[in-house]
């Protein structure tokens, strides 16, 4: 497969206002002229932003003609309440979702919704909606922050995958061969589902660590010394970043990769350079 004919997606998060909602437009549009396979949108903690992600996709899609793809969790929400939302994408003609647990709202003590884990998800989608869905499932390769172990993690993946799921998308990292060690030990376990790479663009050190630290993704030394160097010099940490990941997303696509999902933080000009440079 040459980077050409890669299958590519995009990840985007609903805005909060209307002018946020214009940019996003045009950030999709531009976006657009890479002919990805799909667009996905973000729901938040607790399933916060249903309404605004379901107007999220509804809207991308109609302005730019890219398939768009929710994500649902099932945190905070009760079976009746997804079986509603999943009726809805059925009749909308989305056939496909991305399906996670998701992240407990600020303040929530215990877990609420009648469904805890994604596994628990992608089956009560299938007992619903039969093989509807193309489902995406997350994937960690260097572990989910709240796994007791990386070997826990990766049983937490197959059961994701035995309950149903077509497909997965990585949370992003800066080490192929974190990607690689994990998608190998997967394949020892019998999965056979695309595991495709997440890859975040670096355009801000201080809120790409933010991340970092919060969902466990690992910035290489060298990397975080480097950004650290450059202090508020924005153009330099944007160059070195743009070569990193090109340089990453090289590395994956030689080792044939079934696909690079960006995280593009609603932006188009990072995503796009490194697109360009990979010629995709």
């Amino acid at each position: 497969m040459t980077t050409s004919t890669l299958p590519i997606s995009f990840e985007f998060f609903p805005a909060k206002t209307a002018e946020g909602a214009k940019k996003l437009e045009i950030t999709a549009s531009q976006l657009a002229e890479n002919k990805p396979e799909f667009f996905s949108v973000t729901y938040g903690a607790g399933g916060s932003t249903r309404d605004r992600t379901l107007e999220t996709v509804t809207g991308l899609s109609q302005v730019t003609g890219v398939s768009t793809v929710p994500h649902l969790s099932c945190i905070g929400d009760t079976r009746q309440e997804l079986r509603a939302l999943l009726k809805q994408y059925q009749q909308l003609g989305i056939n496909r979702l991305v399906a996670l647990r998701g992240d407990r709202p600020s303040g929530m003590g215990g877990f609420h919704g009648e469904l805890q884990y994604a596994n628990e998800l992608v089956s009560f989608i299938r007992e619903e909606t039969g093989d509807h869905f193309i489902l995406e499932v997350a994937a960690y390769p260097e572990s989910h922050p709240q796994a007791q172990n990386f070997e826990q993690d990766l049983l937490n993946f197959k059961r994701k995958v035995d309950a149903g799921a077509n497909s997965a998308i990585t949370q992003y990292f800066f080490s192929a061969e974190a990607y690689f060690y994990f998608r190998d030990r997967a394949t020892a376990l019998g999965i056979e589902i695309p595991i495709v790479p997440g890859i975040m663009p670096i355009t801000n050190y201080t809120r790409l660590a933010r991340f970092s630290d919060a969902c466990g993704a690992e910035i290489p030394r060298w990397i975080r010394k480097q950004l650290e160097a450059y202090g508020d010099d924005v153009q330099s940490i944007r160059q070195f970043g743009e070569e990193v990941i090109t340089k990453l997303c090289e590395r994956l696509v030689a080792d044939g990769v079934p696909g690079l999902h960006f995280y593009t933080l609603n932006q188009a000009a990072a995503t796009q350079t490194i697109c360009q440079n990979l010629k995709l």
